[in-house]
């Protein structure tokens, strides 16, 4: 099912680190990302391999594809998001197809700074900004996908937004 149209805007694209992207805020539960989103195309189970065992709901659009993910110990409240869309937008910018470089200085200009990189084995490179619980990927050297999850402070409990 596609996502409701009356919720399309840059808004609806706008990643706020630790709260969700756009209408879709950390802590909702399976019945609220429904209702904003629809059905999900394909529900991925976690394997028994898997640390936390969770539900990640794929939503599968002409141009890109989102996932949000469902953790078991936190009763199933959305706690992640993926996605490649190209209209994501970070700290109001335009983020898609960046360069590392400039999404490094995007991040510092609002005080991210030191990222882990790490070369992924399909040759994806990832910057890490473990604080701010957000994982970018790049192929070519343009920003390809992120992910990003909930806050969990020093204790690791999950800090839900307000």
């Amino acid at each position: 099912m596609t996502p409701n149209p009356t919720t399309t805007s840059i808004e609806e694209n706008e990643i706020i680190l630790g709260t969700g992207m756009g209408p879709l805020r950390f802590g909702a539960t399976m019945d609220e990302v429904r209702t904003l989103v629809g059905e999900p195309e394909e529900i991925e189970e976690s394997d028994d391999e898997d640390e936390f065992e969770h539900q990640a709901w794929n939503y599968h659009e002409d141009d890109y594809l989102l996932s949000l993910y469902f953790d078991r110990e936190d009763d199933f409240r959305l706690s992640c998001i993926e996605t490649d869309h190209p209209g994501m937008r970070l700290f109001g910018e335009a983020i898609h197809g960046l360069s590392q470089e400039a999404v490094q200085a995007l991040m510092q200009r609002h005080n991210l700074s030191a990222p882990e990189t790490e070369t992924m084995e399909e040759g994806q490179t990832r910057l890490s900004y473990e604080k701010e619980m957000i994982d970018l990927y790049f192929e070519d050297d343009q920003l390809q996908f992120i992910n990003f999850g909930v806050f969990i402070d020093e204790d690791l409990n999950v800090q839900w937004p307000s």
